[in-house]
C-alpha cells in the first residue's frame, strides 16, 4: 500500500502536480472543509494541435482526389487568382457549378480572394476533377492555417469521397447489367 502511494507521489513530482491524498475516513467527512476546492484555472486559448506546413517558397501543398482525378494544389497568399493546368479557372472549368464547387472551401472559411492557387489536375472527367480540386484546396487551407481545420472538416471537405466506378464483371455487359435475353 505504501509503495503505491510512494509511486503516485513520484509520478506527481515528475508531472509537477501534488500527489493525491488518500480518501479521509467516514468520521472526518462530517466536518466541513475550511476551504472549498477551487476549480482548475480556465484553459488558455489552445494553440492548434498541428503546425503550419509550408514549402521553401512559403506555399502550402496538398493533393486532392475524387473518382479517377488527382489534383496537386499549391496555395499562397495573394489576390484570389486560381490557375488550373496553366489556364484560368473560368476557362478550364467553364460550367459555373464546377467553379462553385471549387470555391466552396474559401466560402465556408471566409477567405475568398485572399489566396492564389496553382493547380495541376489529371485523370477522370471535369466533375471528378472539380471535386479533386475542392479536396486539395481544403487540405492546403488546413495546412496553411491550421485553425481553419475544424471548420473545413465539419463541412466534410477533408474527407476523400470514396465512391468510384464499380468494375465490370465477367459474364455481364457492364458492372451489373446482364446481356440481353433472347428466348428464341
Amino acid at each position: 500500500m505504501s509503495d503505491n502511494r510512494q509511486s503516485l507521489s513520484d509520478l506527481a513530482e515528475l508531472t509537477g502536480q501534488q500527489a493525491a491524498q488518500p480518501a479521509p475516513a467516514a468520521a472526518e467527512t462530517t466536518e466541513a472543509p475550511a476551504e472549498a476546492a477551487a476549480p482548475p484555472p480556465p484553459a488558455q486559448a489552445e494553440a492548434p494541435l498541428r503546425e503550419q506546413q509550408l514549402d521553401k517558397f512559403g506555399r502550402a501543398y496538398a493533393t486532392g482526389r475524387r473518382k479517377d482525378a488527382v489534383a496537386r494544389v499549391w496555395l499562397k497568399p495573394g489576390s484570389g487568382k486560381i490557375e488550373v493546368n496553366g489556364r484560368d479557372q473560368e476557362v478550364y472549368f467553364a460550367r459555373p457549378t464546377l467553379r462553385l464547387v471549387i470555391n466552396q472551401p474559401f466560402d465556408i472559411t471566409d477567405r475568398k480572394g485572399q489566396y492564389d492557387v496553382v493547380i495541376t489536375v489529371k485523370g477522370g472527367g471535369l466533375s471528378g476533377q472539380a471535386g479533386a480540386v475542392k479536396h486539395g484546396i481544403a487540405q492546403a487551407l488546413s495546412r496553411f492555417e491550421p485553425a481553419l481545420r475544424t471548420t473545413v472538416k465539419q463541412a466534410g471537405f477533408l474527407t476523400r469521397d470514396p465512391r468510384v466506378v464499380e468494375r465490370k464483371k465477367y459474364g455481364r455487359a457492364k458492372a451489373r447489367r446482364s446481356f440481353q435475353f433472347s428466348k428464341r
